[in-house]
């Protein structure tokens, strides 16, 4: 399965390089394809190592004014012209979608996919992994969005709550039929 996971370049402290590190580890050995934004740093490179060495492979999509900082052996790598297309192109290879902890570009490719689901325009499972509650405040406002009208599918068609990495892989493969 194609997964790709939305994540940022920063550089972070243990509490979610580990349990990233623990999720790419999964899905290498499970077989699976990282589908990411290509970086070379921070906890989009935690990720990418993580899957290549335990055998899994890496499509990178980057953008053009980060192409400098691109995976140069990833197994695939596209370079975007901008960020509108760069995250077209990221979730059109891929079959599922995990949403890591991140800042505003994170959260904007979040709320772009759900966006889609929420519109019919993909079936793609989507996963929030909620590693330490860093996603505690965002799945309380959801919440408050389902219970006041505000979402037209119920939550839990949208997207499935994640708080480690082993139940994020099994939701993904059990929604592709994989096992």
């Amino acid at each position: 399965m194609n997964i790709c996971v939305f994540l940022p370049a920063a550089d972070l402290d243990d509490r979610y390089t580990r349990p990233a590190r623990e999720f790419a580890e999964l899905m290498g050995k499970g077989g699976h394809t990282l589908v990411w934004g290509g970086s070379e740093s921070g906890l989009m490179k935690v990720v990418a190592d993580g899957v290549q060495q335990a055998g899994g492979r890496l499509v990178g999509v980057s953008v053009d004014f980060l192409a400098a900082s691109a995976r140069a052996n990833a197994d695939e790598m596209v370079i975007a012209k901008d960020l509108a297309e760069r995250k077209a192109l990221l979730l059109a290879k891929a079959d599922a979608v995990v949403i890591m902890v991140g800042g505003a570009g994170t959260l904007d490719e979040a709320t772009e996919i759900l966006e889609l689901k929420k519109h019919g325009k993909t079936t793609k499972p989507v996963v929030l992994l909620n590693t330490a509650g860093f996603y505690d405040g965002l799945k309380q406002q959801f919440r408050r969005m389902e219970d006041e009208g505000f979402l037209p599918l119920p939550l839990t068609d949208l997207v499935f709550f994640a708080e480690d990495g082993v139940a994020a892989l099994a939701y993904l493969e059990e929604s592709a039929g994989v096992h």
